[in-house]
């Protein structure tokens, strides 16, 4: 059976966070990995609890992150008899702030 499957964002710095925070329009990569399992693994990744897959295998790449970019994501492992899901990785995008914005 599938279990110990982490989750993990590296930002450009090279920094390995359990909470990735990448600025506007740079490149952030999710890695997914499992502790234990056996046979092909195939990986999905889903964001904010959709269905509909980002990507898939071990990694995802956003090449330009955008403002919509942010959630929380998820890496789901499947070994063709059993499937399991990392814990939440929570993306946050920090934007330039708006010069109009009266603050």
């Amino acid at each position: 059976p599938l279990s110990g499957v982490s989750l993990w964002a590296q930002p450009p710095g090279g920094q390995v966070a359990l909470g990735g925070q990448v600025a506007l329009g740079d490149r952030l990569v999710l890695s997914c990995a499992v502790a234990a399992g056996t046979g092909p693994l195939s990986f999905t990744w889903h964001r904010g609890g959709s269905e509909t897959p980002l990507g898939t295998g071990p990694h995802l790449e956003l090449q330009h992150v955008g403002d919509n970019d942010g959630g929380h994501y998820q890496c789901r492992v499947s070994d063709g008899d059993s499937v399991a899901e990392s814990v939440p990785l929570n993306v946050t995008v920090l934007g330039e702030p708006d010069p109009r914005a009266e603050r």
